[in-house]
């Protein structure tokens, strides 16, 4: 089940030309002031439905669909109707589940995942529909063998009931394989604007120091299938190659940046490497080679770097509780990665670490005590958060964390800009804010409550 909670996260690495029409359901129990119940329909990732147990309103979430109310005045109407009885069935559903594990109180999630996707080139479609329970896989249905797969022992009676219901496998195939994909073509058409637009990227070459892999980013591209990589001789390489992450840029663009080891590599051989960068839909690649001259670095500098046009400011919030000698509460402040200021529980106070801070202080004297009032406050609410996650997760003693990391970049060449803010606990992924959708990311069960409150918070 976390592979499905995180697909919210981590979905942005498709295969070229796949459109996706998906629905995610998430049912809870014992969570107060928190919806019992909550839809939220994506295409291609980008959210356009959203219908929760408290308002029981399908409301649509991007601006091209007033062009499908337009067209069907009733839409949103029998979205609301259709949310409205999958919440009946799903309250019912998580108290049978309850019974099955053996529950009675505490905080309980049952989620559903279904949808359907479709290659726009060669025509290929497939279908999906899972279901978990408290974080963990529950059941599947399997369309080619139009079967359930029950990977527990609690759904197995599950799995036999719904394959004796052979017309109801009947309507998830004809779902799955023809109405989700009509609607899926039905949704581009009408977002063909903003799905379908093609923007091309800026690509870079970056070094750090000269024993630094070579880096080659990409930034402003969309959509984000890609295909970002280093070749030799015309020949893509394996080995000596690091790949990042696909990135959200704020203006709804992505990024990504693939790192090559160039320890080994002979300096009259360098000519040899290529970055290319390949964009669905776009018939010319985009290839950027490996030249010293092109490469961006910020070799001899003694303050912040300079080379790639892009630039971060990042703050780390740590707060700990179970660690003997140890401050409760630490915060460290990086510009492009050098730690500029740092304020810890003990001596609760921020003090800058470089000396061309003085200039900032200079400038502005109360800006340390502004820093450490800044952190003297988020001190207290971390303490508070940590004794909640604890209670989340059931525990009482030990070593617990959670951090924060949040701040911006701006590539000083292209403009663009992107923020950042994700918490963990004890070491995982806890919640992240998409700035795109302006919405919260909840990968684990325990930060649901979490996210819908802070949606509500947010606007979401």
């Amino acid at each position: 089940m976390k592979e499905f909670i995180l697909l919210l996260l981590f979905c942005h690495v498709a295969s070229p030309v796949r459109h996706s029409l998906k629905y995610f359901y998430t049912a809870s129990s014992g969570v107060p002031n928190f919806p019992e119940f909550v839809v939220v329909g994506l295409v291609d990732d980008v959210q356009i439905v959203h219908y929760d147990s408290n308002t029981q309103r399908a409301e649509a979430k991007q601006d091209w669909m007033e062009k499908v109310t337009a067209d069907d005045p009733q839409y949103l109407e029998k979205e609301t109707q259709r949310f409205l009885g999958d919440q009946l069935v799903f309250k019912a559903r998580i108290e049978t589940l309850k019974k099955l594990f053996s529950q009675t109180g505490g905080v309980h999630t049952y989620q559903n995942m279904y949808g359907c996707e479709w290659d726009d080139e060669t025509g290929d479609t497939d279908g999906i529909n899972q279901f978990g329970y408290d974080g963990e896989d529950f059941i599947a249905f399997d369309l080619k063998t139009m079967t359930w797969i029950a990977p527990i022992p609690q759904a197995v009676f599950t799995k036999h009931k719904w394959e004796r219901e052979a017309g109801t496998n009947e309507r998830w195939k004809n779902y799955l394989t023809q109405e989700c994909i009509d609607w899926l073509k039905k949704y581009l058409d009408y977002g063909r604007s903003t799905l379908l637009r093609t923007e091309l990227p800026s690509v870079s070459l970056l070094q750090k120091t000269p024993s630094s892999p070579v880096t080659c980013h990409a930034s402003g591209f969309y959509p984000n299938k890609i295909m970002l990589f280093w070749t030799r001789d015309g020949e893509e390489l394996y080995e000596d190659v690091e790949h990042g992450e696909i990135l959200h840029n704020h203006d709804g663009t992505f990024q990504k940046s693939i790192d090559l080891h160039v320890s080994s590599v002979k300096p009259e051989d360098w000519g040899r490497y290529s970055c290319v960068f390949q964009l669905s839909g776009v018939m010319e690649d985009i290839v950027t080679k490996l030249d010293p001259d092109v490469i961006k670095t910020n070799w001899g500098k003694t303050e912040i770097k300079r080379y790639g046009g892009r630039h971060s400011l990042k703050y780390f919030d740590t707060a700990s509780s179970g660690v003997p000698n140890f401050p409760e509460f630490v915060v460290v402040g990086l510009v492009d990665d050098v730690q500029i200021v740092h304020y810890d529980s003990n001596t609760q106070r921020a003090e800058g670490k470089q000396d061309w801070m003085e200039k900032v202080t200079a400038d502005d004297p109360q800006y340390l005590e502004r820093n450490t009032q800044i952190a003297v406050g988020n001190q207290q609410v971390f303490k508070d958060s940590i004794d909640i996650a604890k209670a989340r997760f059931n525990q009482t003693g030990g070593v617990r964390i959670i951090q924060w990391m949040y701040g911006c970049e701006w590539d000083n060449e292209t403009g663009h800009t992107g923020g950042f803010s994700q918490y963990g606990y004890d070491g995982e992924d806890f919640i992240a804010f998409d700035l795109n959708t302006k919405t919260w990311i909840a990968p684990t069960p325990q930060a649901v409550i979490s996210k819908h409150r802070w949606d509500r918070e947010t606007g979401g």
